[in-house]
């Protein structure tokens, strides 16, 4: 695409697509900052749950994760699965109802989910200096307000 000094590239393209893009740069920075600290085996969607996870205070049922990622239930099982076999994970029945399990990061996933954090402050910052708060808060805004609508279809749908 080309700027002209009337429509700026980004007014260029569909939001679905911006939001792809942009959501690419956040996912490569966080796996170079993993990669740089030995962390380079996590698997698609193993961000994801490994971020939650250590913004949360406590373990989360993998029924939650299966709403969450919009995913199967054999498909985060396979993905607990491969985050506990490589050390990221700890799986355990829940004490309140034995039928279901409750994964808790590591001490292996914590520092990972530490040189995640890193990737992800690195563009925090870098976002800040070029564009400023009341952007990024306009943006922030933007997003929940797309997150309000897909809930509302969703429970609309059901």
């Amino acid at each position: 695409m080309i700027e002209t000094a009337e429509t700026p590239w980004y007014d260029q393209i569909v939001t679905p697509a911006l939001l792809r893009h942009a959501r690419s740069t956040y996912g490569r920075a966080m796996r170079r900052s993993l990669a740089e600290a030995g962390y380079d085996d996590i698997p698609a969607n193993g961000l994801y749950i490994i971020g939650g996870l250590a913004l949360g205070d406590g373990g989360v049922p993998i029924g939650q994760l299966v709403r969450e990622l919009g995913v199967t239930k054999q498909a985060a099982g396979q993905l607990v699965d491969a985050l506990v076999l490589r050390g990221y994970l700890d799986r355990q029945a829940d004490p309140e109802d034995r039928r279901k399990l409750i994964v808790t990061l590591t001490e292996r996933g914590r520092a990972a989910a530490s040189a995640q954090a890193a990737g992800r402050d690195r563009i925090d910052a870098e976002l800040l200096a070029q564009v400023g708060q009341d952007d990024i808060s306009a943006a922030r805004r933007t997003l929940g307000a797309l997150i309000e609508i897909g809930r509302r279809d969703r429970e609309e749908a059901e």
